[in-house]
């Protein structure tokens, strides 16, 4: 285990990497309690913006040991970013994590300007954070996690062969929504707390279209927070309205996805979220 989080986080390697594309990723491996790779392989749960998730989500590993709702042994793998980037994550994000041709809509450009008049981000930082969004690439971060980490993480850390999982939350849980329609059964279950669909020409919306009734087999879980759909900041509203949109689409067309709604902000889901999706999808 790296010095850095010795006794931080139990049970948890972490080392850093670089993709073929040029971009250097921070990653934390936890494993279950007692887990030996010898005996028995997991699969892995791969967790998305791991500098803010990894410390909500990372200790829940030890739901496999609730013999009240025990959850199935899975491998977490939590992934960010590195070195002097890692103070960048929040804006990164947008360029990793958000599909090609995603639309910007004015909602999230107005929140985005509310921070710089209350004075919690400065003007640089909001042109940074937009910018990130003129060129995004969650087909080559997808890439990156199923071709290029993921064969380093069996190698090193063991795994079974199938039955992975992918969790996202935010922009995190539009990627999730990315992955689950291109990732061509890699994942067997992916978890979508509060999606970032905030326009209604998202790419999902587009995608789903195209695809017609020809859905992936795998389970979806997809959760949204009560206080975004009550709230008054219309990027919330938004993300909320076209989530109960698609999970309506989806459910007409008889997909494999269940979902729940979360008494939370959107601040404050994400751990929920990552609950809800556990017992959604991994319950033993």
């Amino acid at each position: 285990m790296s010095s850095m989080w010795q006794g931080c986080l139990a049970d948890t390697d972490y080392f850093e990497m670089r993709s073929s594309g040029g971009y250097d990723y921070g990653v934390w491996v936890t494993t279950p309690p007692g887990y030996d790779p010898a005996e028995a392989t997991a699969p892995v749960l791969y967790v998305l913006d791991g500098n803010w998730a990894v410390g909500l989500t990372a200790p829940l590993i030890v739901t496999q040991l609730d013999r009240m709702h025990q959850i199935q042994p899975y491998v977490q793998v939590s992934v960010g970013y590195a070195g002097e980037e890692a103070q960048h994550w929040d804006r990164l994000r947008n360029r990793d994590l958000v599909p090609p041709g995603e639309p910007v809509a004015q909602e999230f450009l107005d929140a985005v300007e509310m921070g710089v008049e209350a004075g919690t981000t400065t003007r640089e930082q909001a042109d940074a954070y937009v910018g990130e969004l003129r060129n995004t690439r969650a087909d080559a971060f997808l890439s990156f996690l199923t071709d290029e980490l993921h064969p380093r993480v069996e190698r090193d850390h063991g795994a079974a062969t199938s039955g992975h999982g992918l969790f996202g939350y935010s922009y995190g849980g539009l990627f999730s929504l990315y992955a689950w329609l291109n990732s061509g059964g890699f994942f067997e279950s992916v978890g979508a707390g509060s999606p970032g669909v905030v326009s209604t020409d998202s790419q999902v919306f587009a995608q789903l279209a195209r695809r017609g009734d020809g859905l992936p087999a795998a389970k979806l879980h997809v959760t949204f927070n009560e206080q975004e759909l009550l709230g008054e900041l219309p990027v919330y509203q938004n993300l909320a309205r076209n989530t109960a949109t698609l999970l309506s689409d989806l459910t007409a067309r008889g997909a494999a996805v269940t979902s729940a709604v979360m008494r939370e902000t959107h601040l404050t889901g994400l751990q929920a979220s990552f609950l809800s999706y556990l017992r959604a999808c991994r319950s033993a």
